[in-house]
């Protein structure tokens, strides 16, 4: 019964607070403490996202956008996770490399695109190299913190059972930074988002972030707050479709521990 309170409170004050938001925004929006164009009411934002759906751009940008984060989230996690092994595991690497990419890691990836642009042109492919820049250093960074960490008992009991090389990482190193490493790919994925739609409104063609300067330059904020709605609501989604790597049987026990 508890169990069961939880779970429906666990639904009803999200969804209290959020229609609390939904109903201060209209009230604040008819009290004219703003010009309508300047706080559109939920009501003209609704019918600008039909506008939107209707048309087919709406449709056209999101699947825009989230080609270039899948993309350049997947080049970063493939050429940064091998990285971080191989950093974790070996102390000389991490003490010739670690400043390097402490350095590289907090350069904004938005200050590399005016040479995403001359390299790439702009379009996917300067997008895509600047997504892939801002995930590629925390991942190469948590995973090699992560493997760094991993208790010493746990190598030499893989030694004791005969575990080599390739069956080692399968069975010991993998397992053992999971949770570490799902909690950054979150924290990356939720970075990727945000920088895919900063890179579009600054120098793109297409996607959300260049449909929300549009709608700027347009004047139209009922269509601006519709975008910023879909974003929002992607990045959630986003976010939610990692976590559940955490449920994971093999994962579980890392966040149980």
């Amino acid at each position: 019964m508890s169990q069961r309170r939880l779970n429906v409170r666990s639904i009803l004050l999200p969804v209290a607070v959020f229609a609390a938001a939904l109903a201060l925004w209209d009230g604040v929006s008819r009290a004219g403490f703003f010009d309508k164009s300047a706080l559109p009411a939920p009501a003209a934002v609704i019918l600008a996202f039909g506008q939107e759906i209707r048309s087919g751009r709406m449709f056209n940008d999101l699947v825009t956008s989230l080609f270039r984060v899948t993309v350049g989230f997947l080049i970063a996690v493939l050429l940064g996770i091998p990285l971080g092994l191989w950093m974790g595991q070996k102390l000389a690497a991490r003490t010739a490399f670690l400043p390097l990419l402490n350095f590289l890691r907090n350069l904004s990836p938005l200050a590399w695109m005016p040479f995403a642009i001359l390299w790439f042109g702009v379009g996917d492919a300067s997008a895509i190299f600047l997504i892939c820049l801002s995930a590629f250093f925390p991942v190469v960074l948590a995973t090699m913190a992560a493997v760094a960490n991993i208790p010493a008992v746990y190598f030499r009991v893989a030694e004791t059972y005969g575990l080599r090389g390739f069956e080692k990482l399968v069975q010991v190193t993998i397992p053992a930074i999971m949770p570490q490493l799902i909690t950054m790919l979150r924290v990356s994925a939720g970075l990727c988002w945000l920088v895919v739609v900063a890179a579009e409104m600054i120098a793109g063609r297409d996607g959300l972030g260049f449909a929300v300067m549009d709608s700027r330059n347009g004047l139209r904020m009922d269509l601006l707050v519709a975008e910023m709605v879909v974003i929002g609501v992607i990045g959630v989604v986003l976010d939610r479709v990692l976590e559940r790597l955490s449920r994971i049987p093999s994962v579980r026990w890392g966040y149980e521990r």
